[in-house]
C-alpha cells in the first residue's frame, strides 16, 4: 500500500546510503511551496481544534476515518506531493506506532520517507563550501606537499606536516596522506625504495655493461661479438669476435679490459651482465680484483641491460643489415670502423646530440663548405665543415 516516491532512494531495504541525491531546481521549488502550504493548513487546523470540544473532535475523527476507508476503496494508489510526505513523516514521529494505522501508507513507507529526508539533509550539508583553515592557497599547499614528498622520499606524513607548519601552512597528517594518494605517491617506506631505473640513472657514470650478440656470415656460420659499454659516456670497447666463445676466451678479454681500469682510462664501480653461462666465475673475479662490483641481471630481462641492447640494435640497423659478412676478420674490421664512427661522429640523444668524444658545443662559424666522409664504402657518412 506504500507509495514509491518520484525522488529519493531505491527501496525500503537499501537505506540512505543508496539514495539518489540530485534534486532539480523545479523539485526544490515544488517541495518548498508544498511545505509552506502544509504548514499553513496545519496551523489553521490547530486553531479550529482548539475551539472545539472533545466530543466534537471524536465525532470528527470517526467521520474522517470513514471517509478514508471510502477513498481507499476508490483510489488504489494515492499520490503524495513532497510537502505531504514531509508533514506525514514528521507527524509519524509524534504519534505512537499503533496509531500509524490511520495513515494511508504503510509504516515502512513512512520510515523510508524519513530516511530520504535525512539523506537530503546531509546531501545539502556536503555541498556547502568548506573553509580552509590552513594559511595560503589550497593549491599552493598541495603543490608543496607533493614537492616535499618527491624531493625527500624518506619523509612521512607527520614530517611533511611539520615542515608545512614551519612555512605557515596548517594541515593534518591525514590531509597530507590524501594529497599523496591523489598524486599516486606511496608512503615513506615504499617511496624511499629506489627503482632499477633510478639506480642506473644515478650511477650511470660509474657503470659498465657487457653483452654478446651474434652475426650470421655468408657461409651460415654464427659469430659472437663481445663488447663493453660505458653507460654514462656511451663509449664502446669492442673486446673481440669469435666463433666459439669459451669461458677461457671471455676471461682473457676481461683481463685486457682490466688494464684500462688500472690505467684510469675507464672509471667503473659496477659491471652489469646477464646470467649467460659464458660469463664464468673467473670472469667476475677479474673485475672483483679491480674493485668493480658485478651485478647479475635477472633471467630473461633484456630491459635491465637496456643500454647494451640499444647499442646492438643500432649496430644492426645502421651497419650489419646493409653488409654481407664473410668471416671473423671481416666482422672485426667492420665493427671497429663502426665503433670509431659511433664514438667520434654519430650524435646521441642521451648526450644532448653530442658524440661521446666531443666537448661541450661551442659557437661554430658557418664559413667553410660542408664535406662528407664515407666509411665502409659509403655505408656510413660523416659530415664536417672545412676550415676557411
Amino acid at each position: 500500500m506504500g507509495d514509491r516516491p518520484r525522488w529519493g532512494g531505491a527501496g525500503d531495504r537499501t537505506g540512505c546510503a543508496e539514495v539518489r541525491l540530485s534534486p532539480t531546481r523545479h523539485d526544490l521549488r515544488a517541495m518548498i511551496l508544498g511545505l509552506l502550504y502544509s504548514v499553513v493548513r496545519s496551523l489553521v487546523d490547530l486553531l479550529l481544534i482548539g475551539l472545539k470540544s472533545d466530543a466534537a473532535l471524536q465525532v470528527e475523527v470517526l467521520a474522517l476515518r470513514h471517509q478514508l476507508r471510502v477513498l481507499e476503496r476508490q483510489v488504489r494508489r494515492p499520490r503524495f506531493r513532497h510537502g505531504d510526505r514531509l508533514v506525514l513523516a514528521a507527524l509519524s514521529r509524534l504519534l505512537p506506532r499503533p496509531a500509524w494505522r490511520s495513515f494511508l501508507v504503510s509504516p515502512e513507507t513512512l520510515l523510508r520517507w524519513h530516511r530520504e529526508l535525512v539523506g537530503r539533509k546531509w546531501a545539502l550539508y556536503a555541498r556547502r563550501p568548506r573553509r580552509h583553515r590552513a594559511a595560503g592557497r589550497p593549491a599552493e599547499r598541495e603543490e608543496l606537499i607533493v614537492r616535499m614528498a618527491q624531493e625527500n622520499p624518506g619523509w612521512g606524513y607527520r614530517r611533511i606536516q611539520g615542515e608545512l607548519l614551519k612555512l605557515g601552512c596548517r594541515c593534518s597528517h591525514g590531509t597530507v596522506r590524501n594529497v599523496l594518494r591523489r598524486h599516486g605517491l606511496q608512503p615513506a617506506p615504499r617511496r624511499s625504495q629506489r627503482s632499477w631505473r633510478e639506480f642506473v640513472r644515478q650511477h650511470a657514470d660509474q657503470m659498465l655493461a657487457v653483452d654478446f650478440f651474434t652475426v650470421e656470415t655468408v657461409w651460415l656460420q654464427r659469430l659472437h661479438v663481445l663488447f663493453f659499454l660505458e653507460i654514462g659516456s656511451r663509449r664502446v670497447h669492442l673486446a673481440g669476435c669469435t666463433a666459439s666463445p669459451t669461458g677461457a676466451w671471455v676471461v682473457q678479454q676481461a683481463r685486457q679490459l682490466a688494464w684500462l681500469l688500472q690505467d684510469g682510462h675507464i672509471q667503473a664501480r659496477y659491471l652489469l651482465h646477464d646470467r649467460d653461462s659464458k660469463f664464468t666465475a673467473g670472469f667476475d673475479e677479474v673485475f672483483g680484483s679491480e674493485g668493480v662490483e658485478v651485478i647479475h641481471l635477472p633471467y630473461r630481462s633484456p630491459r635491465a641491460n637496456a643500454f647494451a641492447e640499444r647499442w646492438i640494435g643500432t649496430a644492426r640497423r645502421e651497419l650489419l643489415d646493409h653488409l654481407l659478412i664473410f668471416g671473423c676478420r671481416h666482422l672485426e674490421h667492420v665493427m671497429r670502423e663502426f665503433v670509431e664512427h659511433y664514438q667520434a661522429a654519430r650524435p646521441h640523444q642521451g648526450l644532448g646530440q653530442r658524440t661521446p668524444r666531443s666537448r661541450p658545443p661551442t659557437a661554430i662559424l658557418n664559413a667553410g663548405p660542408v664535406e662528407r666522409r664515407d666509411r665502409l664504402s659509403g655505408v656510413l657518412h660523416e659530415y664536417t665543415r672545412r676550415a676557411a
